[in-house]
């Protein structure tokens, strides 16, 4: 199947209504991190601001933020993130005849969300399109962006499948919380998750404690990355992309154990670094995760603009085992360029990575592999030993 991106068509500007629609009205900030009263505020959607005579679609959008008028040009910007002296505009009307207007139109009918989707549906097509999306953005200088919930990293073969996805340049920048980055790196260091077997899912003795003696090894270390260049950890997806130096965003929260040095716990700078990424995605895949698929629902932009000036929507899947958890995403992207599939999200993986990268390739990349049971063995010798 071969994936056709669609396009955004901008607004005929030609119109009379929108050749006589009023300019932006915009005011100073007067105090740090406050916005003027009457502020205009943004949605992800694609939206247009007249300024000088001229219509204006920003980079990328967010929702809830302001928008500032600098130098001719609009930014979105945070309310936090304000100075002293930025223009924000003003208004509350959407339909341009304030000089803002949202325009979801320009979006053809086959990027809307088909409501109603259950466990009971079928994914066939929903899956060929985004293998196909997958390649066609890794083939053109895409950004894919996957966010990650603890479950993901339970089993084996996920496990096998994103390392094998990231190799294959399926994979720009991860995002998930301390939960998933720490089951990950306790599966390569000690062969459990939540202290049962990675593949047989038997518990081990005192394995509750596996992930803490892990948080508490690589707080040790100082870093995720000095722990594993130390040789510590088999495999995992955070040791393959932190060996590829692809970007990996992990945002705390209250009831975090350890947490891994990486991870960010001012949400002010989890907020700004997720951001970083997500204004340059244009394709995002949310596993797992009520939590984080729905902040980055909200925060990515319905829109990227391509190097050669195209307008094309920033599709987001969102996969998930519950009905509750992808309506919500979708109704939070308001249909627009998402795609819910209710599945196992382990098999989603699985089925990604088999269908983009093949069995035989699989094989060989597995034949070279230090069987898992014989890492364990030796790395719980060694703590064994340690503990004497």
């Amino acid at each position: 199947m071969k994936f056709e991106m669609p396009v955004f068509a901008c607004p005929d500007f030609a119109d009379a209504k929108y050749r006589e629609a009023g300019e932006v009205k915009c005011a100073k900030v007067e105090k740090k991190g406050v916005a003027p009263r009457g502020f205009y505020l943004t949605t992800h959607l694609p939206t247009f601001y007249r300024c000088n005579g001229t219509w204006q679609l920003p980079e990328h959008n967010s929702l809830n933020c302001v928008a500032v008028l600098k130098e001719g040009k609009i930014a979105v910007t945070e309310i936090r993130d304000l100075e002293v002296g930025d223009e924000v505009v003003l208004g509350r009307a959407t339909d341009g005849s304030e000089g803002v207007l949202v325009y979801k139109e320009g979006f053809p009918e086959s990027v809307y969300a088909t409501p109603g989707r259950a466990v009971e549906t079928a994914y066939t097509t929903d899956y060929e399109q985004l293998f196909a999306q997958l390649e066609y953005e890794r083939d053109n200088g895409g950004y894919i962006v996957w966010v990650l919930g603890p479950s993901v990293v339970f089993d084996y073969d996920t496990r096998v499948a994103l390392n094998h996805l990231a190799e294959n340049g399926y994979i720009s920048c991860m995002m998930g919380g301390n939960a998933m980055a720490t089951h990950d790196l306790e599966g390569g260091f000690l062969g459990t998750a939540l202290g049962q077997n990675i593949y047989t899912q038997e518990n081990q003795p005192m394995g509750h404690y596996n992930h803490l003696d892990l948080l508490n090894e690589v707080r040790t270390a100082g870093s995720t990355k000095k722990f594993i260049n130390e040789g510590h950890v088999k495999d995992g997806i955070i040791k393959t992309l932190v060996s590829m130096n692809v970007p990996l965003v992990l945002a705390g929260s209250i009831r975090d154990d350890g947490p891994l040095p990486e991870v960010i716990g001012d949400t002010d700078k989890a907020l700004t670094e997720m951001k970083k990424h997500l204004d340059k995605a244009t394709l995002i895949i949310g596993i797992a995760t009520m939590l984080h698929s729905l902040s980055v629902a909200n925060m990515a932009s319905s829109y990227h603009v391509r190097k050669d000036g195209a307008i094309t929507p920033v599709y987001m899947y969102t996969i998930d085992i519950t009905e509750n958890v992808t309506n919500k995403v979708v109704a939070a992207r308001e249909r627009i360029a998402v795609v819910p599939m209710n599945t196992n999200v382990q098999d989603f993986v699985v089925n990604c990575e088999r269908a983009l990268i093949g069995a035989v390739a699989r094989e060989q990349v597995e034949a070279m592999e230090v069987p898992a049971e014989e890492f364990v063995v030796v790395k719980n010798a060694q703590r064994e030993e340690a503990g004497k």
